[in-house]
Order: C-alpha cells, then structure tokens, then sequence
C-alpha cells in the first residue's frame, strides 16, 4: 500500500545532503541510517517487476533498506517477533512497567549511549529480580523481557525501558508456582529506590573506570567533584518507575507489546506536511492530560532530534532475563508450564523457510499478492533488477 502523506524519507531526501554538510561531527551510525532511509524502496536498492496473472496489471517494487530505524521496514520484523513470542505466552497475569531515566542521566547518557543504555537494562534486571526474590514481596525467580525506547512524543531524548513481565515465577527450590496477588506486581516505591541506588553505584564505577565522557556543557564533569556534586540531586528525587494496569489476559499482550518492540522514533502517519523547510507533525502532550497536538520544527530540528535515537551499532534494544533469558528459555518455559498445569505447545514449524511474502499473510492476515486492480488474480514475479551502484540523484518534484 502507498502512502500518500510525506514520510520521513521526503525529508532525509530534500534536506539531508544539505544537514550532512553542515554537520559534520555526525556518527558513522547516523549517516548510515539517514542513508538507508533515503535509498529505501527506490531504484538505488534494486527490486522486482510483477504481473497479475489475471488482468495483467503491473507494478514495480523495490527493495527496502530493513534499517531498524526506519519506519516502513519494521512490519514483518514485528509480526515474526511477536509470533515466536505467542508460543511463549503462560498462563497468568502479565504486567508493562517503565524505568525511566532522570533528564540529567539523559544528557550524560547522550554521549555516552552504549554504556549508560546497557547501565539502564542492567540496573532494571537487578531491580525487578532482587525484589521479586524478596520473600516479603514475592520470593519467586521471574522472567520477562525489556525494549528500550530513548525518544518522547515530541523526538526529544527521553531513554526508559518497557518491561513486560508475567505476573509470578518458580519457587527457590523450582517446586511450586508463586502467583502475585490479582492486580498488584511489585511495590513501585521499593522498585524505584533499588533502580536508582544500583544505576549510580553502575554510573559511578563506570566513571571511576574512565569509561564515560563528556563534551560541551558537560565537560566539566571529567572532574571527580563535580561529577559528584551533579550526581547528588539526583539521589534524593524520585526516579520514575511505572506499572501500569495489568494486561486483561495473556493474549491481550501481544497486541499491546506489539506497539512498543520495533517502534521507531516517530512514525510516517504522524507527519502532517512538509513544506517550505518546516516539518509539522502530530504529538501526544502527556503533561496536559494528553491532548493530541501538532508540532511544528524546522526540518533541520527534525533531522537532529530523529537522529538522537539512532543506536550504537550491534546494541541490542529487546533483552530477556530470568526464566525468559536465551541461555535456558526453552527448560524452564516448560518448567513454567509444568508448574502452572499448561499442555505442551505443539512444535513449530522446521520446514524450509518461505518467501517474505507467504510469510508476511501468514503471520499479518494480508497479502502483498493479491492483484490490485481485479482483486481476483495474484501478483506473479516476470523480472528482477539490480540497484545503482551510486544512488540516483533526488529531485525534489513538489
């Protein structure tokens, strides 16, 4: 299906020469997605020609760049995720909590992605299974998983992690189910006084390591005092720690998670229009009972503020933990199960993989084959092509 409305790639391409050449301390990372967003779904990728085998209706389609960062590549990457992880569903009560990380942890954490990113999954794992453990809160080993998002509504660097975590886990000595009470996880002020302390005991050894660095305003931080006096706010406030209402049931989650795991910053079907170098797009204001609003920026401000949330290559943004964790999943999923009186799930199927296509209907309910113009005949592969070595020239047409 084409979009009619602009996309982020209209703006990549009208401006983006331009930024790059005015800015050029960008990262290797981020000229590469802007790059891939550019080429995505154009001639410069290559693609293919097809022919309803009924009327005869043709239409050429190309490539797409599969950047995780890009917005029309994430569909069939979400749908697999979330079918691999429907066989993983159990039986019980599924909670979404958020660890968010304060605006000054934010702005250190904005040269310094890899590290406090990881700093933020690792003090969230240790949070939520030190107080589960806790047999005054729950005295169970759980599992869950956790999807780092850095953006806000309005494409500022906002870095919180969503975790969706089943609702009990095993017994220490892995002989009984330990259910929590029926819409109640954890205690969230328990949780949020263990995050902070873990992060800052990680952020502090990270910098008595040398690990961390500082440019700009933050410069000043290279010196030990000050780094302490600018941490020292920060271990007093409250941190933000999040649960909401829990899920109506198991299968309800996916649906949900579906939003949230291979989100980009800011979706094509939020622009509004882009014209005379001003990008105007809708946001959610949560701060004032979450009114829908359009924002308007410069198309440079745009670009800037996507380009904060391009992560440091190889950085995993899903990561599992507990009974979930990769290493021994698939043993003690079944030892949930086991506990929690569930039939085994019938095994998948191993056969050779399919085209994306028969893949993409299979798991959306869509077809990217049936003709668009007689409705009745299926779209047929009669030629490929390869991409341009250099990228076409963009022409801006509007």
């Amino acid at each position: 299906m084409v979009r009619s409305g602009p996309e982020v790639a209209d703006i990549f391409r009208r401006y983006g020469e331009a930024y790059r050449a005015q800015h050029t301390s960008l990262s290797t990372a981020q000229r590469r997605v802007m790059t891939a967003i550019e080429l995505c779904r154009t001639a410069a990728l290559g693609g293919h020609v097809e022919a309803c085998d009924q009327c005869g209706h043709r239409r050429i389609a190309f490539n797409s760049c599969r950047d995780r960062h890009c917005p029309r590549c994430q569909s069939l990457a979400r749908a697999q995720w979330l079918e691999d992880r429907r066989a993983e569903l159990l039986d019980t009560q599924y909670f979404h909590v958020v660890f968010t990380l304060p605006e000054a942890i934010a702005a250190i954490a904005y040269h310094n992605k890899a590290l406090v990113y990881g700093l933020l999954f690792r003090a969230t794992a240790e949070t939520l299974r030190t107080i589960a453990a806790d047999p005054r809160h729950l005295g169970a080993e759980i599992g869950f998983f956790a999807v780092l998002h850095t953006w806000g509504q309005n494409l500022l660097h906002h870095p919180h992690l969503h975790c969706v975590v089943p609702g009990g886990g095993f017994s220490p000595d892995g002989t009984r189910w330990i259910a929590c009470k029926p819409g109640f996880f954890l205690p969230v002020r328990v949780l949020s006084r263990l995050f902070r302390r873990l992060f800052l005991q990680h952020l502090e050894k990270a910098f008595n390591a040398g690990k961390l660095q500082f440019f700009s305003d933050l410069q000043r931080l290279n010196w030990r005092s000050a780094f302490r006096r600018y941490l020292a706010p920060l271990r007093k406030t409250d941190w933000v720690v999040y649960a909401k209402p829990p899920f109506a049931g198991p299968e309800q989650v996916l649906d949900y998670v579906g939003r949230y795991t291979h989100r980009v910053a800011i979706s094509n079907n939020r622009l509004v229009d882009v014209e005379d170098g001003a990008v105007r797009f809708r946001w959610k204001d949560y701060r004032h009972g979450d009114r829908q609003k359009v924002m308007t920026v410069s198309a440079d401000e745009f670009i800037r503020r996507f380009l904060l949330h391009v992560l440091p290559e190889g950085f995993h943004r899903i990561r599992y933990y507990g009974f979930l964790g990769n290493r021994y999943r698939e043993q003690k999923l079944a030892h949930c199960r086991d506990l929690l009186g569930m039939p085994v799930p019938e095994p998948s199927d191993s056969r050779a993989p399919k085209e994306y296509r028969d893949r993409y209907e299979e798991l959306t309910g869509r077809s990217l084959r049936q003709g668009p113009a007689c409705r009745q005949g299926q779209m047929i592969t009669i030629e490929t092509f390869d991409g341009f070595t250099e990228p076409p020239p963009y022409r801006d047409t509007s």
